[in-house]
């Protein structure tokens, strides 16, 4: 459906992700990946969603003068947000297990926020997702952090993952948000162009 609406449209992905790219490809969408590397850096005044859509916006940006009359650039941000401030991606192994120290045990949200901007328009949306965690213990957070690496995850975990699946205990929103692309939102916004 999506697909037939897009097909004289050039989409390109702005994102390294691979939970985007699938979930973007699961939409049924064709699309290309162009990624441009920016200093994702925001004052530290911006809250929540503030934040994502700062980003996102700014990714769009880099973008500016390469925009042309089929283009469809998409753009995304994902930040998980506990105690008024943002979990970032770890830096190490020392960041994930002190991140996921600070979860456990506890409810947060995700802030995931898109841009879909074409030659004429510039459009932000933006998701939130509750999510609970059990308390996880030192031995699982170890493992988790030793076997999966979540280093390109904001928060230092991967809900679709194993920390997802033993410590996950309830969601209030889009599962898909988590993951870092709100695909239902995205849907609505894609079949208006």
């Amino acid at each position: 459906m999506l697909q037939n609406k897009l097909k004289n449209k050039n989409i390109i992905l702005a994102s390294g992700s691979p939970r985007r790219h699938e979930l973007l490809k699961e939409l049924g969408v064709n699309f290309s990946i162009k990624v441009k590397e920016i200093e994702e850096t925001y004052n530290t005044e911006l809250k929540g969603a503030e934040i994502t859509n700062y980003l996102c916006k700014e990714k769009a940006a880099a973008f500016t003068n390469e925009v042309f009359e089929n283009d469809i650039i998409i753009t995304a941000d994902t930040i998980v947000w506990h105690n008024n401030k943002a979990l970032e991606k770890p830096k190490n192994a020392a960041e994930a297990i002190q991140m996921l120290q600070e979860l456990s045990g506890k409810k947060h949200k995700v802030f995931s926020s898109i841009c879909i901007k074409t030659k004429n328009s510039e459009h932000i949306i933006s998701d939130v997702t509750s999510v609970s965690f059990k308390e996880l213990s030192l031995k699982e957070i170890e493992f988790y952090v030793e076997n999966y690496q979540p280093f390109d995850k904001a928060g230092a975990y991967g809900i679709q993952e194993w920390i997802g699946l033993i410590g996950v205990t309830q969601i209030e929103g889009s599962y898909f948000n988590v993951m870092g692309l709100p695909v239902h939102k995205l849907y609505e916004e894609l079949i208006k162009l």
